[in-house]
C-alpha cells in the first residue's frame, strides 16, 4: 500500500482520511437509526400498512435488511469513487 501512496503528500491522504470517516460514520448512523431506533417507534409504525403487513413488521422482516444491503452498495460506490479521485484505487 505504501508504494501506491508515494505519489499523494501528507495533506491529500489527511482529507482522503477524513472523507472515508466521514462517509463511514453516516452510514453507521443510518444503520444505527434502523436497528436500534425503529424499535422505539414501533407503535407509531404499526398504524403503516404496506402489502398487508404492519410497517413495524415489516422494518424488522425485510425493510432493515434492504436497507443494509442499500448501504454496503453506496458505501462500495461512493468508496470507489473516492478512492480513483485520490488515486488509490485497487489495480485491475
Amino acid at each position: 500500500m505504501a508504494k501506491e501512496l508515494q505519489g499523494l503528500d501528507r495533506e491529500k491522504l489527511k482529507k482522503y482520511w477524513s472523507e472515508n470517516v466521514k462517509l463511514t460514520s453516516i452510514v453507521l448512523f443510518i444503520w444505527f437509526v434502523v436497528t436500534y431506533v425503529a424499535i422505539f417507534f414501533v407503535n407509531e409504525l404499526n398504524s403503516i400498512v404496506i402489502f398487508g403487513f404492519p410497517f413495524g413488521y415489516y422494518m424488522g422482516a425485510q425493510g432493515s435488511l434492504i436497507v443494509f444491503v442499500v448501504l454496503i452498495f453506496v458505501y462500495a460506490f461512493k468508496m470507489n469513487a473516492k478512492d480513483k479521485e485520490y488515486g488509490v484505487e485497487e489495480e485491475e
